[in-house]
């Protein structure tokens, strides 16, 4: 399943984020070309129980508002199970936090070609069975 992608949490809020920034600038702006993508089908968009919990704890009920909508644009959606916990379990012994290792097994679960974040911390990760990268990089690995 080569076209299925996994956003983050913090790929969907960084249009929120401080846009005079150049980085959060481009990041946003690929972003949204990713998420055009996703709507026009070239890509599948992998959601999880993880992304509802942390959107539940969005203080913003705007920002909380306008990501929640796209987990009815997600063509999967996994659900909390033993074998994902494990699998998250095994991926924190690579210094990442519960909640991003989390994110990371439902899109291994997934069987996501990509997991897309921001978050400097993963973006150094190797994680067997999947790729991580920024939302420019993204792009740039399409040849866009």
């Amino acid at each position: 399943m080569g076209n299925r992608i996994y956003l983050d949490n913090c790929s969907f809020n960084r249009p929120y984020d401080d846009q005079t920034i150049l980085r959060n600038y481009l990041e946003s702006e690929a972003k949204t070309y990713i998420q055009i993508q996703i709507i026009n089908k070239v890509f599948e968009l992998v959601w999880s129980y993880m992304m509802d919990y942390e959107i539940f704890f969005n203080p913003f009920d705007n920002r909380r508002n306008q990501i929640q909508k796209w987990k009815s644009v997600a063509k999967i959606n996994i659900q909390y199970s033993e074998s994902n916990i494990l699998l998250a379990k095994e991926i924190q012994k690579q210094n990442i936090k519960v909640k991003d290792s989390i994110h990371v097994a439902c899109a291994i679960e997934a069987e996501c070609k990509y997991y897309i974040t921001t978050d400097d911390k993963l973006l150094n990760k190797n994680i067997d069975n999947i790729i991580i990268t920024d939302p420019i990089d993204f792009i740039k690995q399409l040849g866009v």
